[in-house]
């Protein structure tokens, strides 16, 4: 079908509904997609690793450390968008993950970066202490040990790293699950 429309105002149900249809079929290689995104932050950044090796290791560590299926796929993912927004990297990255992750590991991955700064901040004239404006919030908590745990401890070139192929189980898992209602 050929879309004549020049305006979303002026398209009619029929478009549309072609549109739709179109629109779930290029869903289905959203793992495609998001790997290739992930692949993008195989790149020398100034690290021991490259961000991609980083994102690696952190999913090897919480793997490792029995995280479920939600928080290996977050750790695997939680700086997908550092290449595309490096400056807000957290929040773009997790709305890129916000259909298939609860709202717990989606507060997690957004507010990531700030408490990454606990352990460096101070160093660059930033206040290391910025991420206790959000100390009460129920998942502060859950933030401060993702980054304790797994991430703030992954950028080590010796550590024994799962490669890329050994999460895509989990990752099939993940992106087979409804996407979240605030999607529909």
């Amino acid at each position: 079908m050929k879309i004549d429309f020049t305006r979303l105002g002026d398209g009619t149900a029929e478009e549309y509904a072609y549109l739709d249809k179109l629109d779930h079929e290029l869903n289905k290689n959203y793992a495609t997609d998001l790997i290739a995104l992930f692949r993008g932050t195989e790149r020398e950044t100034g690290y021991p690793l490259t961000a991609m090796r980083h994102a690696l290791q952190t999913a090897t560590r919480a793997a490792r450390d029995g995280a479920d299926d939600e928080m290996v796929f977050a750790a695997l993912f939680h700086d997908i968008a550092d290449r595309i927004a490096p400056i807000n990297h957290s929040a773009v990255g997790a709305e890129i993950l916000r259909p298939f992750i609860g709202t717990r590991t989606h507060w997690i991955l957004a507010h990531h970066a700030i408490f990454q700064g606990y352990y460096f901040w101070h160093h660059i004239g930033r206040d290391r202490d910025e991420r206790e404006k959000y100390r009460g919030h129920p998942y502060f908590k859950d933030c401060a040990e993702f980054c304790e745990r797994w991430d703030s401890i992954s950028f080590d070139p010796n550590y024994d790293t799962m490669p890329l192929e050994a999460f895509e189980p989990i990752i099939n898992r993940m992106l087979a699950r409804e996407p979240n209602a605030l999607w529909r």
